[in-house]
């Protein structure tokens, strides 16, 4: 039998290559290509065509188009992130930074599960005995719950074949290992058989999986790209080490809406979820103090109030730095010059810093308004009213455009106590009559006539 050459996969595209190149040449990423045994493949018999065998072809109308079941976790926040809770035969995709709690809240969940379903945790980084202590600590007491310690997947697929549980938790599926590769676990090949493996078996069982992945350097799941292809569902759990909250995200979601996200908080006896994430982020906010305010940004279909802060001195060195915390670096640096050339707000000769209180990070461009409102005040140290928020987009030309869903972060604000809403000029109009009624609104067109409003009494 002649050896297997090795070859060099990108871990981005997938791409193959017979020797290693630093830049991938089917998608161009840079130090993407990984080393690789390939699958032997299985030798057709000398003579014989391949006996392919064709499937019945089931017409649209034909097809059971009953609303998917659904499992509660028994978590409101977790349930949220899913779209309303499991549904049987997907394959869930859970992953962060180690130590993040992503075993954690999958245990915590096998406790509800447990009270009237099935459950299998197979676990290839910890003992039985391990995984007994951390449920204690966590106050998970169901008989429902099965422990397997084992990384065949060969194994684990017969395991779940003869025991048909209702629910299958994989953690994690880089320490899972097939017979029909040749390479070692975590490997590209091997992530990615094993967890073709499991999508077939939640797919003809009707079991829902979910597995734990691990991430890169660069924060995203090791492994192929394709990985996040296969799977129904890609939740992240993201969070600093400095901080005890943790937020769920979901970036993918078959059966649900995407970017949602559920809040939780690390204690001793496992992760708490917050019901009221914009109270959290907004509890010991300084009063009085320039260089702070408050946007509403919209995280799937919930509103969620967040704590600007800006902070510009005088700099020490010949350049002048710019940090952030939370907030996109270009960005920051873009909405820095619209204010200088725009609306004379300079910054050459100022260290500028954006800090998002509370862990949380703002992609959306509503949050522009709310930036450029925090560094103006700490440049002029003059106080943002405690009671205003402000939200919307700022263009090159100094101009404030449009946000969606622009009534519901009124309402929010308006919920939270805050009576004065800063929104753009031309939300307004689409704004109703009971909202504006209830809470005062300005609506402004560019920079500066922003900044009066939020200062004045």
């Amino acid at each position: 039998m002649a050896k297997l050459k090795s070859v060099y996969v990108c871990s981005e595209c997938g791409c193959e290559s017979a020797k290693w190149y630093g830049k991938c040449p089917g998608c161009g990423e840079w130090n993407t290509m990984n080393e690789e045994t390939p699958i032997a493949a299985k030798s057709a018999v000398s003579g014989k065509s391949n006996s392919y065998k064709s499937q019945a072809v089931l017409h649209i109308n034909e097809i059971n188009g009953d609303v998917e079941r659904r499992i509660s976790t028994g978590v409101k926040e977790f349930d949220r992130v899913l779209g309303g809770g499991i549904v049987e035969g997907s394959l869930v995709l859970l992953s962060g930074d180690p130590g993040i709690g992503k075993s954690t809240i999958l245990l915590q969940i096998c406790q509800h599960l447990g009270q009237s379903k099935s459950v299998l945790y197979v676990s290839g980084e910890e003992s039985a005995n391990q995984i007994k202590l951390r449920a204690v600590r966590l106050g998970v007491t169901t008989e429902n719950l099965g422990i397997l310690a084992q990384t065949d997947v060969g194994t684990i697929a017969e395991t779940i074949r003869s025991e048909k549980p209702d629910v299958v938790i994989i953690d994690s599926i880089q320490t899972m290992v097939s017979d029909e590769c040749a390479s070692s676990a975590g490997s590209i090949t091997q992530v990615r058989e094993c967890t073709n493996v499991f999508m077939h078996l939640a797919k003809f069982f009707g079991i829902p999986i979910f597995i734990v992945g691990h991430v890169n350097k660069d924060g995203g799941i090791a492994g192929p790209k394709v990985l996040e292809h296969i799977v129904d569902t890609v939740l992240y759990f993201e969070g600093e080490r400095n901080y005890s909250y943790r937020i769920l995200r979901g970036v993918k979601n078959r059966f649900g809406s995407t970017n949602e996200i559920g809040v939780f908080e690390m204690r001793q006896n496992g992760l708490e979820e917050v019901e009221n994430p914009s109270m959290l982020m907004l509890s010991g906010r300084p009063k009085n103090v320039s260089g702070t305010c408050v946007a509403c940004i919209m995280e799937g279909s919930r509103p969620i109030l967040a704590e600007v802060q800006g902070l510009v001195t005088a700099t020490g060195f010949g350049t002048p730095r710019r940090m952030c915390t939370g907030f996109d670096y270009n960005r920051m640096a873009m909405i820095i010059a619209v204010l200088e050339k725009r609306a004379g707000y300079f910054f050459n000769s100022m260290d500028a810093y954006i800090n998002v209180i509370g862990g949380l990070r703002l992609d959306e461009p509503a949050a522009d308004l709310t930036v450029a409102m925090a560094l103006v005040s700490s440049l002029k140290d003059i106080p943002v009213n405690d009671n205003v928020i402000a939200f919307g987009e700022i263009g090159l030309a100094g101009e404030i455009r449009a946000v969606n869903n622009c009534e519901q972060r009124v309402s929010e604000a308006s919920r939270l106590g805050f009576n004065k809403c800063v929104i753009p000029f031309h939300n307004y109009k689409g704004l109703s009559k009971k909202i504006k009624s209830s809470v005062d609104i300005i609506p402004v067109r560019s920079v500066r006539e922003a900044f009066r409003a939020i200062t004045e009494e």
